[in-house]
């Protein structure tokens, strides 16, 4: 999908507050930026880093700008979390993941007390398919989740499988947000629950994908599978 645009370039003086971000501009200004991520930003939230920013026109908006992109082992990476569904939802729709094609997508669909991704259907299958934003490798070119402790994950990871048991198809997609990983796998140092329940998950039936996205700074599109460590 296309990026807002043009972007504009600078170096990532701090973040704080988490959803704020001091930048420099290559003219010297230093500009406050919002940051459309809730996750620790392991790697990505390095003072020093190139970053993209875009800017709003909007004269409702507190703060005009918001930070894009930042350059980590020289792959621009994706860190506005609220781009990646739509991300996939793109290949979705546009029918290039393999296993995933004909089917009428749905996003945002109620499951128990949840709000999973999407609901998948066709003539013979209904899917749950929720996504997940990765954007942390936890060895040279093994990217993986989550940057911090997440008991929202756990939950989804739960709900898929008792969506399993009610016979649905149940998907869980892992959208890698680093240009140089070769696979992935759970980040267990950091939160080993969430592992030991991606496991348990994929032995019960619930499938798991991994995609490794291709971002430049114009747009972001969906790219090749990655192997996925259990």
């Amino acid at each position: 999908m296309q990026l807002p645009c043009p972007l504009i370039e600078g170096r990532l003086v701090r973040r704080y507050q988490r959803f704020l971000a001091d930048v420099e501009l290559a003219d010297g200004r230093l500009v406050t930026a919002h940051t459309p991520n809730t996750g620790s930003m392991l790697q990505c939230a390095v003072p020093g880093y190139p970053v993209m920013l875009s800017k709003s026109d909007n004269p409702q908006r507190k703060l005009a700008w918001s930070w894009e992109l930042v350059g980590v082992n020289d792959h621009w990476v994706d860190i506005n979390t609220h781009r990646a569904n739509r991300v996939v939802e793109e290949a979705l729709r546009n029918n290039v993941i393999p296993g995933l094609q004909g089917y009428a997508v749905r996003p945002e669909f109620s499951y128990a007390d949840s709000r999973i991704d999407f609901m998948l259907t066709n003539s013979t299958a209904k899917t749950l398919l929720e996504v997940k934003n990765v954007t942390l490798c936890c060895e040279p070119q093994v990217a993986c989740f989550p940057d911090a402790v997440t008991m929202r994950g756990q939950k989804h990871l739960r709900d898929l499988v008792a969506a399993l048991q009610e016979g649905w198809r149940a998907v869980i997609f892992f959208l890698v947000q680093r240009g140089e990983a070769e696979a992935f796998t759970p980040a267990d140092a950091i939160d080993p629950a969430y592992g030991r329940l991606l496991r348990e998950a994929v032995e019960a039936g619930v499938e798991a994908l991994a995609y490794r996205t291709v971002v430049s700074p114009t747009e972001n599109r969906l790219g090749e599978p990655l192997a996925i460590l259990l």
